[in-house]
């Protein structure tokens, strides 16, 4: 199975890398910066540089873009939208990485966690602007498309434990009631979603067992 990972040097690319081909993947990463993330193949281009010719032959596409400073928020969107446009009408699967902000708080699917009076003003703008492309994505039915959120407290230095749980649009807690999740065991669960491909048009989530 061929696999593409584009912004491979952000911290999750680096780990989808790395689990992707510790199971045996070929990969081939994708950055605007020289390669840092151990990709065997390596192409070394900016995102929005991107042609359909380069994405020709993969079986999966990961989109592990991250923008944090405000200004950059729309690029979310944007990112998306032109990978969806580079794979529309292939069979090439795309994965995104997504954020948790979204999720669902209630079985109407009227509140997301967002909403919430606890929830941090400082990630709002990043939040809706994932909340943004999420929404929009869900437009595209000429792209084999799914979207994989966190959980609420996703933690980039946190140990790998193996152990998660799948959810869907709700966040989902575990047994111990925490919304929680390592990167580390995101980009794992991440590739097993590779390698399955169970969720094709959907949104899903994950929480640590």
């Amino acid at each position: 199975m061929k696999v593409a990972v584009v912004c491979s040097n952000g911290k999750v690319g680096k780990l989808v890398v790395a689990e992707a081909q510790a199971a045996g993947l070929e990969v081939t990463g994708f950055a605007r910066g020289e390669n840092k993330s151990g990709a065997k193949n390596f192409v070394q281009k900016d995102l929005f540089a991107l042609t359909k010719d380069d994405l020709v032959g993969f079986d999966v596409v990961v989109d592990a873009f991250g923008a944090w400073a405000e200004p950059d928020l729309p690029n979310h969107s944007k990112s998306l939208a032109h990978l969806c446009d580079l794979l529309s009408g292939t069979k090439t699967r795309l994965i995104v990485v997504g954020g948790a902000g979204s999720l669902y708080v209630n079985k109407e699917h009227t509140a997301q966690v967002m909403d919430g009076e606890g929830f941090p003003d400082a990630f709002k703008p990043l939040a809706a602007a994932q909340g943004k492309a999420l929404a929009e994505l869900r437009k595209r039915d000429d792209v084999q498309w799914t979207f994989i959120s966190p959980a609420g407290d996703f933690q980039a230095d946190a140990p790998k434990t193996g152990k998660w749980i799948w959810g869907g649009e709700e966040l989902t807690l575990n047994s111990k009631g925490e919304s929680i999740i390592s990167y580390a065991d995101y980009a794992a669960a991440l590739v097993e979603e590779i390698v399955k491909g169970k969720h094709i048009k959907e949104r899903i989530s994950l929480v640590r067992a």
